[in-house]
């Protein structure tokens, strides 16, 4: 059993620490907080607490290091951490810029250690459920699809609304749905363009809208949002035989497909409240088919699978599942999409 050492233990820290209560494979050992009282909560956990980031680090028992800090210092402790001769797993966003995210490449290689990103929403039931039947095929050819986040309270007050703590909803919430499509498209992105709003904080953005268009012509449509009071689908995908909708992570949802594949149109008019429409006009329902959609049972979705793949990959076992190298391409959309809010254009990428 390995030894699990964590730098920053608030909300992040804890949620992995009750994950990996009963898991096999990991020993959560202790933490090293700046804030005493953090250290003095992970006491009453049971948890050894560190005087220093050093005494942390340089405990011969601690074999990997969870940095869940605020984002504007996981460049340097997870460099330091790797020095010092631990592996590593950091919390998302893996760094403020691909810059750093490079630095933190070029030490794991150096000191030759493991280091992966805690993209945990890989294995989120909903995202599965999605990404299964697209592939099935169910719809067809996929052109679109809508991935969506909302709520209606606004962001909570602390790092999330400071711009050089790495706050915002891109790099909180953002970094997660782009992960997702981009581990689901084996496929270049080749344009982004990203409208970003400020509606409670001027300094970071609480809410965006983000189109990417990977190089087979699919486009994605990510939005976050924390001032919507209906919300939207979290899953809308349309195909050339079907469209896909998932409401919640609870997986309620559908799909209608075009069984019918007769294009015959009446002569008639149709009309409707909004006048008359020959196009929108609605389809006989013996035309299509609808398949109600439920969570999938035999999808595992906890941060066990996530250290899973990073002590596999420390062991020999297999090659790591979430690597610096993916995280990478997302960092360098989410800058794509900055700089395409700051200039108000399309930017044409190749990521």
């Amino acid at each position: 059993m390995l030894n699990l050492g964590i730098i920053g233990f608030g909300g992040m820290a804890s949620s992995h620490v009750k994950d990996l209560e009963n898991y096999e494979r990991l020993h959560v050992k202790g933490v090293f907080d700046v804030d005493a009282k953090r250290c003095a909560v992970a006491q009453e956990k049971g948890l050894k607490a560190y005087a220093s980031q050093e005494a942390l680090f340089s405990d011969p028992s601690i074999d990997i290091i969870l940095v869940a800090t605020t984002n504007e210092v996981h460049k340097e402790l997870s460099i330091e951490a790797m020095k010092a001769g631990k592996h590593v797993i950091c919390e998302k966003p893996v760094t403020l810029n691909s810059q750093e995210l490079l630095e933190i490449m070029e030490a794991s290689k150096k000191y030759g250690k493991v280091f992966t990103i805690n993209q945990n929403r890989r294995t989120n039931k909903d995202f599965v459920l999605m990404k299964r039947n697209v592939e099935q095929g169910l719809l067809g050819d996929v052109y679109v699809i809508e991935s969506r986040v909302e709520g209606s309270r606004g962001m909570p007050t602390g790092w999330r609304t400071i711009k050089a703590l790495g706050g915002g909803m891109m790099l909180d919430w953002g970094v997660h749905l782009i992960d997702q499509l981009m581990y689901m498209m084996d496929e270049k992105v080749v344009s982004v363009y990203c409208k970003m709003y400020h509606i409670q904080y001027d300094e970071v953005d609480d809410n965006f809208r983000l189109i990417m268009t990977f190089e087979s012509g699919v486009t994605a449509h990510v939005e976050v949002s924390t001032n919507n009071y209906i919300t939207h689908p979290r899953w809308y995908v349309l195909g050339k035989q079907g469209t896909l909708q998932i409401d919640d992570w609870d997986c309620d949802g559908k799909i209608v497909r075009c069984i019918d594949t007769e294009n015959i149109w009446e002569d008639e008019i149709v009309y409707t409240k909004a006048g008359p429409t020959k196009v929108m006009a609605p389809r006989n329902a013996n035309s299509t088919e609808t398949l109600v959609l439920s969570e999938p049972l035999d999808v595992v979705d906890d941060l066990t699978v996530v250290y899973d793949g990073l002590i596999d990959a420390i062991e020999g076992k297999a090659a790591l599942k979430i690597t610096p190298e993916q995280a990478m391409r997302v960092m360098k959309v989410m800058e794509a999409a900055f700089v395409s809010h700051e200039s108000n254009s399309v930017l044409n990428v190749n990521i």
